[in-house]
């Protein structure tokens, strides 16, 4: 791999090394040589969120399906590893194979929500590129971004030679043979552009300039003869099984860890502020059958615990009560549950609740948008007051205690009342549990309204950062303590996701200012400062209030020159209807309403109706009896292990489910605890300090019965195990573990000890006791570790200690020697290359 020398110098320096090692499961191994077009697939945010995203996952495993073609992945690094990698004047690097993104052909950046932008200046100038396409050469890698914020990135557009608009499946293919025959024919970089502006759904912004009469824009004009609008992709169908690639298990444990599957794209419900709902139309579900198959050869690949069945509105999804059944008589008593993580109130049906408790209750959050009828009425969201509390009442019947309920302030037309009127649902929410209320709780969460580009709302205005403020003060005045838990979107954030989504080309240069002056990472809290972006709207002369303001829908609009398929018309004639409370009904079971995308040839609505009646649902054992009989023996055997190489760099609770899904995925039938969370029963060695090795670790196994393969267990965790981490030996566990144990270390410093350093280890030898102050729970407590050093000598360079650790009582380690001992600097200490090499029982007579 390129880079591994200078990266040993600053993994053991930054927080979650894991994050940038690689090694996850099912990653490409691709050889750079045996292909002719490389593609670094970038996500503009931290792994844990990256490695959550479905679509990054789905190009990923299309463009490595193809021999020719190499795609590797790159996420946004932590400002602590940014800072590492400017000290050392080292490139951002792939996690396959540690190459410079500068090598690649394509740098490919998913947009995925507006707080990500400054984070695409740190990816660009890490790669050493210039941020503006213009200023890039003939041998700089082009940058392609796509994403829901592709359907408006006039504020990142300068930043992009090529984006694209709508589904990627088809597309990512025709970009990689265009690039193809654009090497082999020595194509100028400007002609390149032009072959990927004549691919459907790709937008070159370069071929496109935007006309200002003072602060107004008043058109995008074509620079190129005929040139027209871009219209976004449109996939006729979700591919098949036999075209997914196996699911990435990550390392570090991601925002959701679970394995996702797509059972529709997109929604026709009609919700008014809803961009996605437009952007993604129209309706096309997978069949019963190819979910079914997804599952099985995912879930067997990667062992994951859950199964998220992903669409803007699972529950709408045609035949779902018939695949709930068959995927939980399937996986149930594997202990893999179901989640359905955007589901519409009136579609979570007591009989889907019935299923999805089999193994564990997942989150129940509903998203009822407003307090009241009317203002339901204005966005279209056609559900009721009766609605929701029906959904309440049935999940309370069926044992939830937790409901989250999402609303939304600022909606066109909100009064005082509307907002007020958000606790009073959420009481009466809470009142459904009856004789429980007092032990179930609703927890309200709020966000400020956005207008949307491409959505009937997208001319209304965005409250001011002021009525934010007092409308969520009001909410948290009023809403009762006892049962309820407010939470909120801060409204500084919408303040300038606000700005960015209705924003113009002007924004690339606030973007590149705030990113000069430190802006990073907005998208998560603590580090998010609206006054940094205030302050470099007015070293600008921007008027960002401006961007918040509603617009007449007789001018233009930045994203204009960009089409999603739906007419314009009917985005008016929604606004409209909104503003008259009509009700515009769904297409999928009422007929077409003259959105304008359907041409019923290629592009139609694909919906899967139940040929058969719901699977009945009784006969299904119950997961709590089968716990309790497969528990009524226990065999315990222990499990000794490595942690060698990037291993190291993985923290103890990454291990875990390390080992958790390896062990599914070798078949090794593990008993679970009871309770509404089962969990493995698994215990691990004491935990190691990150980027430490070891020769000598284990976990115990609580198993139904006998292992007498231990050989074959072994060999088959071996193959499941990421790299460093190697299984040496099956064994019983002990009854008893011993009260103490002698512990070996080997230590080699980044520099040889001084002569200074040594005299001070020899002191320590000599003495009888060695203070230390250690702090518990915010109090100082003094700690004598010299009787917990057995022996401590030095080898040239290297060191060698042997520690004791005594059961229940405070013990060390080797970088606590060497920190208090040795009289290392910190950094000292974390680079140092330390090796847990054996233990032994501490004799009882010593």
């Amino acid at each position: 791999m390129y880079l591994s020398e200078t990266l040993e110098q600053i993994l053991p320096l930054v927080r979650k090394p894991g994050r940038y090692t690689g090694g996850e499961l099912h990653a490409s191994a691709k050889d750079w040589q045996e292909t002719d077009v490389r593609f670094a697939l970038v996500f503009p945010d931290l792994y844990e969120i990256g490695m959550s995203h479905y679509g990054l996952q789905i190009l990923y495993h299309i463009l490595n399906a193809d021999d020719q073609t190499l795609a590797e992945r790159c996420y946004c690094p932590d400002i602590d590893m940014e800072r590492e990698l400017r000290r050392h004047a080292m490139q951002l690097f792939s996690l396959e194979s540690r190459r410079p993104l500068g090598d690649f052909d394509v740098i490919g950046i998913t947009l995925p929500y507006e707080l990500c932008y400054t984070n695409i200046l740190t990816i660009l100038d890490l790669a050493g590129l210039p941020f503006r396409s213009q200023e890039r050469g003939q041998e700089s890698p082009l940058i392609i971004g796509g994403g829901s914020c592709g359907m408006n990135p006039e504020p990142v557009a300068d930043f992009f030679d090529a984006i694209v608009l709508g589904d990627g499946e088809e597309v990512i293919v025709d970009i990689a043979h265009t690039i193809r025959r654009a090497k082999k024919t020595g194509l100028e970089r400007k002609e390149l552009l032009g072959e990927l502006a004549e691919i459907e759904g790709v937008y070159v912004p370069s071929f496109f300039a935007p006309h200002y009469a003072g602060a107004e824009l008043v058109a995008m004009e074509p620079l190129r003869p005929g040139g027209k609008p871009v219209r976004r992709r449109i996939l006729p169908g979700l591919p098949g099984p036999e075209e997914r690639g196996k699911p990435l298990v990550p390392i570090v444990r991601p925002i959701h860890d679970r394995l996702g599957i797509e059972i529709a794209r997109g929604c026709t419900r009609g919700c008014r502020f809803c961009q996605a709902g437009i952007i993604y139309r129209p309706v096309r579900e997978r069949s019963i059958d190819d979910i079914m198959t997804i599952a099985e050869q995912d879930i067997g690949s990667s062992g994951f615990e859950e199964l998220a069945l992903l669409s803007l509105s699972s529950g709408d999804y045609s035949c779902l009560p018939e695949l709930m059944v068959r995927l939980m008589n399937r996986f149930a008593d594997q202990y893999v549950s179901v989640s359905m993580p955007s589901m519409r109130v009136g579609t979570l049906t007591p009989e889907i609740m019935d299923q999805i408790k089999r193994v564990r209750k997942t989150g129940f959050t509903v998203a009822p948008e407003a307090g009241t009828d009317r203002l339901r009425e204005v966005i279209n969201k056609g559900i009721s007051e009766a609605d929701l509390l029906d959904t309440c009442r049935n999940a309370f019947a069926m044992g939830w205690k937790l409901i989250k309920l999402y609303f939304m302030i600022g909606l066109p037309t909100e009064t005082g009342e509307d907002v007020e009127a958000i606790v009073d649902l959420a009481s009466k929410a809470r009142n459904e549990a009856g004789s429980l209320a007092g032990r179930v709780q609703i927890n309200v969460s709020v966000g400020t309204f956005v207008p949307k580009p491409h959505t009937p709302f997208q001319w209304e205005r965005q409250l001011t950062l002021a009525e934010s403020r007092e409308r969520i003060h009001r909410l948290k005045s009023i809403l009762p303590r006892k049962g309820f838990k407010l939470k909120w979107h801060d409204p500084d954030q919408s303040f300038m996701e606000g700005v960015f989504s209705r924003g113009d080309r002007r924004l690339s240069t606030l973007i590149e200012q705030a990113w000069k002056s430190g802006v990073r990472l907005d998208g998560w809290s603590e580090h998010y400062r609206l006054e940094n972006w205030q302050r470099a709207a007015e070293t600008c002369g921007m008027d960002l209030d401006m961007y918040l303001q509603a617009r007449n829908p007789e001018k233009p609009l930045p994203w204009d020159h960009l089409d999603c398929g739906v007419d314009r018309d009917f985005l008016v004639r929604e606004y409209h209807n909104g503003l008259n409370r009509v009700y515009t009904p769904d297409c999928r079971t009422r007929g077409c309403q003259k959105c304008g995308l359907c041409d019923f040839k290629t592009i139609y609505p694909v919906v899967h109706s139940a040929d058969r009646p719901p699977a009945v649902k009784d006969g299904y054992p119950s997961i709590e009896k089968t716990r309790a009989g497969n528990q009524d023996r226990v065999f315990s055997c222990r499990v000794h292990y490595t942690r060698l190489g990037d291993s190291r760099f993985f923290g103890h609770l990454e291990i875990l489910q390390l080992v958790f899904r390896a062990l599914t995925r070798a078949g090794v039938h593990v008993l679970y605890s009871q309770g509404f969370n089962p969990s493995p029963r698994v215990s691990f060695s004491p935990a190691l300090s990150v980027g430490v090795e070891s020769e000598c670790e284990y976990f115990d196994l609580d198993l139904p019965r006998p292992m007498t393969n231990q050989a074959e267990v072994a060999a088959r965790l071996n193959m499941e195990l990421p790299p460093g981490m190697r299984v040496t030996g099956i064994g019983i566990k002990p009854e008893r573990e011993p009260e103490a144990l002698l512990v070996d270390y080997s230590v080699t410093p980044v520099n040889a000890l001084s002569s200074k350093q040594r005299e001070s280890i020899a002191r320590f030898l000599a003495g009888e006791h060695h203070l230390v102050e250690r702090v518990r729970k915010n109090r100082k407590k003094q700690l004598d570790i010299r009787p917990l050093v057995h022996s401590l000598e030095t080898e040239d360079r290297a060191l060698t200690m042997t520690l004791i650790s005594v059961q229940g009582k405070a013990g060390i380690n080797p970088k606590d020697i060497l920190r208090e001992v040795v009289g290392l600097s910190e950094e000292e200490v974390l680079l140092a290359r330390i090796k847990k090499n054996r233990v032994a029982i501490f004799p009882a007579n010593a």
